[in-house]
């Protein structure tokens, strides 16, 4: 049985066992030693028998993400772009054209302001999306589709249906639907109030 750093415990224990004079010769420094190391390997296999849930959907969102990028290829852009084209786009059409800010885009996409503007500066350089201040806070600035970015986003949007219809497919659609209603759980305030205890009795018994 070996431990995260490669002892096998068993023959820890064997070398105890078999010394010339026995288990009389070995020091308590040592047999202190070989407890712990045999603590530890104990505590890894406990740990690596859990299930994680983070690690497996960390794992199967880098694969849908990779089949989606594979899908968009054509249009040069990865599936995370054009998310954030469609999001600019959802939330002008929801606020009667009023592009959104991009405290707004932050918030819709649980990021930091500067994570938002980092990501948005290759569209901002490719022509795809425009930038513009505030007309009442100066300070606020909006984010906007150009003419190009909206013709692209039309185009990646049928790249993302015929993907998103071979990934329904695979799951079948009561599963697809489950999915997405667990990620968008997961993602809610809803779960975060639940996780930690401030949620309410609804909420924790989903």
């Amino acid at each position: 049985m070996l431990n995260v750093i490669g002892v096998d415990c068993r023959l820890v224990n064997a070398s105890v066992l078999n010394h010339p004079n026995g288990m009389a010769k070995t020091s308590k420094k040592t047999l202190v030693a070989q407890s712990v190391v045999y603590k530890a390997a104990m505590d890894a296999s406990a740990f690596l028998a859990v299930a994680c849930t983070n690690t497996a959907l960390r794992r199967a969102a880098r694969r849908l993400g990779n089949l989606y990028d594979d899908a968009l290829a054509p249009v040069g852009l990865k599936a995370t772009q054009i998310g954030l084209l469609a999001d600019i786009e959802r939330l002008s059409a929801a606020d009667e054209g009023r592009s959104p800010t991009l405290q707004d885009l932050a918030t819709k996409l649980g990021l930091q302001i500067s994570a938002v503007t980092h990501a948005l500066r290759p569209l901002v350089r490719d022509g795809l999306i425009a930038l513009s201040p505030d007309k009442e806070d100066r300070r606020a600035k909006r984010a906007s589709l150009t003419a190009e970015g909206v013709a692209l986003l039309h185009r990646a949007l049928h790249l993302w249906a015929a993907a998103n219809r071979q990934v329904e497919e695979v799951l079948g659609s009561e599963s697809a639907i489950a999915l997405r209603k667990l990620a968008d759980y997961v993602s809610s305030d809803e779960f975060l109030a639940a996780y930690s205890g401030d949620g309410s009795d609804d909420a924790m018994a989903r």
